[in-house]
């Protein structure tokens, strides 16, 4: 497994977030981040999202959003899900004859508790969704390891 696609609504603040994260904290794995909706393609994260993940050294100004792709399907190993409504809608687009997995990525964390990130646009916790991000990123290489 060496190509990952996170995706969530909007890519502008789950998913670019755990694009920074596991950038830095696995630099030898291909990542990307998608949305599921168009809204904000060619746009940079939401500030808040660049500026609490700077403060844990995450760097995501570079990142800039655009949405899911029939062929990310085919040229993803693993494509990762922040809930079970983008996972649904990956379920909708996914074609026939696709290679990638499709989970959602707090099943790499699962002492969390938890299966969706929160999107901390709505809930404006930066740092709460920078937690499970980091918890699902620590799984996730794990998992690739074993």
């Amino acid at each position: 497994m060496r190509r990952i696609l996170f995706v969530c609504l909007g890519n502008i603040c789950r998913s670019p977030t755990a694009e920074g994260v596991l950038r830095a904290k696995a630099p030898h794995l291909e990542i990307d981040s998608a949305g599921t909706a168009d809204w904000h393609t060619g746009k940079s994260p939401y500030g808040p999202a660049i500026e609490a993940a700077a403060l844990r050294n995450y760097d995501l100004k570079p990142l800039r959003a655009r949405q899911v792709h029939p062929r990310d399907f085919h040229e993803f190993d693993l494509i990762l899900a922040m809930d079970e409504n983008n996972l649904a809608d990956l379920k909708q687009i996914q074609p026939e004859n696709a290679r990638a997995k499709l989970c959602l990525f707090l099943d790499y964390a699962p002492e969390t508790g938890q299966s969706a990130v929160p999107d901390p646009y709505y809930t404006r916790d930066f740092e709460g969704a920078l937690d499970l991000i980091e918890r699902a990123s620590d799984g996730l290489i794990a998992a690739i390891k074993a």
